[in-house]
């Protein structure tokens, strides 16, 4: 006889909060509760809102952001759009 024993597979609760001054109090609550296997935190990626769009930049763009500010990849900018204009009709 082949028996096999298999565990269920667990689920993942997702909580956002506001107050960050309150997280260890909260996860220390989550973690009094029944059957919670581990409690742990996740920083959020870095994003930035779109109000014209109503959405957010996606990952490869917030990279491209990021390699920039921390000098990784290189940019130009422009004092005006005729700079800008006069700079791409050169190439």
């Amino acid at each position: 006889m082949d028996s096999t024993l298999t565990m269920p597979i667990g689920a993942q609760l997702l909580v956002n909060i506001n107050d960050i001054s309150m997280l260890k109090d909260i996860k220390k609550a989550i973690s009094m509760v029944k059957g919670v296997v581990s409690v742990k935190t996740q920083k959020p990626k870095p994003s930035l809102y779109d109000p014209e769009t109503g959405e957010c930049l996606n990952e490869e763009t917030m990279k491209v952001i990021e390699n920039v500010r921390s000098g990784k990849e290189q940019c130009t900018t422009y004092s005006s759009f005729e700079e800008f204009e006069k700079s791409m009709r050169a190439l």
